[in-house]
């Protein structure tokens, strides 16, 4: 009976420490993901993702996406920021928005880049009836662009033929943002 006894408890001690192990794995594993995927600037994505209607860990999907988080960054198309705002659009949002639109230099500010960025991807919700993929799409290659792929008939109007986008880049654009967002609302949800 003894023999049996040690058995037991040893094969105990060993379903113990797989289990510590696992979980250790997997709190690491979020820590490092958390690192990869963080929730910078986040009192100003709250208050506008909430003020605008927008899911907040879509909005740091596309900050990802878009500056990796650095508020500096300038595209090659000589979008600024962490949203990547054209100036022109910069401007006509914060006309909408009723706010003082000094220069473009004052897109490197996060407020401000993130008011109007989520503002925009809001806009471009309402327009795409909530469709998140066209929203995006719309987003990355402008609301011209894509109304011309629905009338070629390359992209549906419902969205559901999105991996048929033409350019390479927009089209890993709303995959990249589609697969953020799924790990954002794994690790923060």
């Amino acid at each position: 009976m003894q023999k049996r006894t040690k058995k037991i408890l040893f094969i105990t001690i060993i379903i113990a420490i797989i289990l510590i192990l696992l979980f250790g794995v997997f709190k690491i594993q979020n820590i490092i993901l958390k690192k990869i995927y963080p929730i910078k600037y986040s009192e100003y994505v709250y208050q506008y993702a909430e003020e605008y209607n927008v899911d907040p860990l879509l909005v740091f999907a596309i900050i990802k996406a878009e500056s990796n988080f650095n508020p500096n960054v300038v595209s090659s198309s000589n979008a600024i920021g962490l949203m990547q705002l054209m100036d022109t659009t910069a401007e006509e949002l914060a006309r909408k928005l009723d706010i003082t639109f000094v220069a473009k230099s004052s897109l490197y500010n996060p407020d401000l880049n993130i008011r109007l960025g989520t503002k925009y991807f809001s806009d471009l919700l309402k327009e795409y009836n909530q469709n998140t993929l066209l929203a995006l799409t719309a987003y990355n290659a402008g609301k011209g662009t894509l109304k011309r792929w629905m009338e070629q008939g390359t992209i549906k109007e419902d969205g559901s033929d999105i991996e048929n986008i033409p350019y390479k880049e927009t089209n890993n654009y709303v995959r990249k943002i589609v697969r953020d967002y799924k790990i954002y609302q794994e690790l923060y949800k």
